[in-house]
């Protein structure tokens, strides 16, 4: 998958549970503390953030939880995909829910992936150093 090359080393997230955050920030600084970690809790706040941001502080990565409110994951990604300006940022969509359905509509709407969320310590580290290959680094 190509790194995403012209942008910065902030990592925005559409995460509203606390655990699955704490478990990012805590995975993220043991990897590499060198990201800005952006996480908003509800869809359409993420939306109205990345509309206010310059070209030049668009994240190196989006990982929007499926089931973030207000906007689900699948209809954050309908919406980026209206303008081209986010296109070169990749978009990973991460769940609970293995479903074929959401799996399939989040990537014919330009997710690069669609991982399930990691039930243990091992697993999320692999997830986490997953996610920084997307911005320029690879372990």
């Amino acid at each position: 998958m190509p790194i995403n090359q012209a942008n910065n080393r902030t990592i925005i997230f559409g995460e509203d549970d606390i655990d699955d955050i704490d478990f990012l920030k805590e995975t993220f600084s043991v990897l590499d503390n060198s990201f800005d970690l952006l996480f908003i809790d509800k869809g359409r706040k993420l939306l109205a953030m990345l509309e206010a941001l310059a070209d030049n502080e668009l994240p190196c990565l989006l990982v929007l939880d499926y089931n973030i409110p207000e906007l689900n994951g699948a209809a954050i990604l309908e919406h980026l995909k209206l303008n081209d300006r986010y296109n070169s940022i990749p978009k990973i969509i991460w769940s609970t829910s293995g479903s074929d359905t959401y799996k399939n509509k989040c990537l014919e709407l330009g997710a690069v992936d669609y991982v399930i969320k990691p039930d243990n310590v091992k697993d999320f580290v692999e997830t986490v150093r997953f996610m920084l290959t997307f911005c320029g680094r690879v372990e």
